[in-house]
C-alpha cells in the first residue's frame, strides 16, 4: 500500500471555497487527502471584533484537533497576516509545531517563499476586502521590499460573500492588474474562486498567478513529503516553482 499524504487545512468558518477547490486540486494525487478544521470568522475588517477572530487561542485548538488525524502538514488555510504582519502567522507556525510536534505553514508564508524563488519584486494583488484591508496588506508587502504595482479589490466585509463572486468578475480583475505588467498576480484570499481559472488566466495575460489557495496545498505537500508537480491544470506554481 502506497503511504498516504495526510494534509492538514484550519479553515474559517463561514468559508466554503477551499474545501472543495483543495479535494479537487489532490486529485492527482490519489493517496493524497486534505482533512479540515474550523474555527470561527465572519468577517475582515480592521475592527477590534474582526481582528479577535485571529486570537491563536482559537486556532491551536483547532489545530490540536487536526493533530489527532496523524497529518503530516497543518496549515493555516487563511491570509490574515496580510493585514495582521506577517509575523504573526510566523508566530502561529512556531506554536503549532511546538503544541503538536507537525511542521506548520500558511497561505501568506507560502506566497511569501513563492515570490523570493521566483525574484517577484513587483506584483499585483487582487483581493475582495475593504479599502483599508487592502492598503495594510500593500503597506506589509512594501515594508518587506515588494511593490504592488497594480490592485482591484471589491469592499466587501462579509467573509461568506467572497465566495460568491463570480467567474467574469474575477477574470476581469486580473486582466485589469495585468495590464501594469507586474511580475506575478496573486488572487489573494481562501474564498475566493480563483485557484480554478489560473491556469487559463496565465495563458491569456502571460504573467504567473498565484492563488493563496494553491500556495497552501504547494507548501502542505512539501511538508508533508509529496511532490507539488504532481498536481496539473493549476497552473505555473505546480510546474515550475521548486
Amino acid at each position: 500500500m502506497i503511504p498516504r499524504t495526510l494534509l492538514g487545512m484550519l479553515t474559517p468558518s463561514s468559508n466554503t471555497t477551499l474545501e472543495p477547490v483543495t479535494t479537487a486540486m489532490l486529485a492527482d494525487i490519489p493517496e493524497a487527502s486534505a482533512h479540515f478544521g474550523r474555527f470561527r470568522v465572519t468577517e475582515i475588517a480592521l475592527s477590534n471584533q474582526a481582528l479577535a477572530q485571529f486570537d491563536d487561542s482559537e486556532i491551536l485548538r483547532a489545530a490540536e484537533l487536526l493533530s489527532h488525524a496523524k497529518v503530516g502538514s497543518i496549515a493555516w488555510n487563511g491570509t490574515s497576516s496580510g493585514w495582521l504582519g506577517f509575523d504573526a502567522d510566523e508566530r502561529l507556525c512556531r506554536r503549532i509545531t511546538e503544541a503538536t510536534g507537525i511542521p506548520a505553514c500558511t497561505s501568506v508564508l507560502a506566497l511569501n517563499e513563492i515570490f523570493d524563488l521566483t525574484g517577484v519584486k513587483r506584483f499585483g494583488l487582487v483581493t475582495p476586502y475593504l479599502d483599508e484591508v487592502q492598503a495594510a496588506i500593500i503597506e506589509n508587502y512594501a515594508a518587506s521590499g515588494l511593490e504592488c504595482v497594480s490592485e482591484r479589490h471589491l469592499r466587501k466585509q462579509d467573509n461568506f460573500s467572497f465566495s460568491e463572486v463570480g467567474a467574469q468578475e474575477l477574470r476581469a480583475m486580473v486582466h485589469e492588474v495585468a495590464k501594469d505588467k507586474p511580475q506575478a498576480i496573486t488572487i489573494f484570499c481562501t474564498n475566493l474562486r480563483g485557484a480554478p481559472l489560473v491556469e487559463e488566466l496565465e495563458r491569456e495575460v502571460g504573467i504567473p498567478i498565484y492563488d493563496t489557495i494553491s500556495t497552501v496545498v504547494w507548501k502542505s505537500l512539501q511538508q508533508a513529503g509529496a511532490d507539488p508537480s504532481r498536481i496539473r491544470g493549476w497552473g505555473s506554481l505546480f510546474r515550475d516553482v521548486r
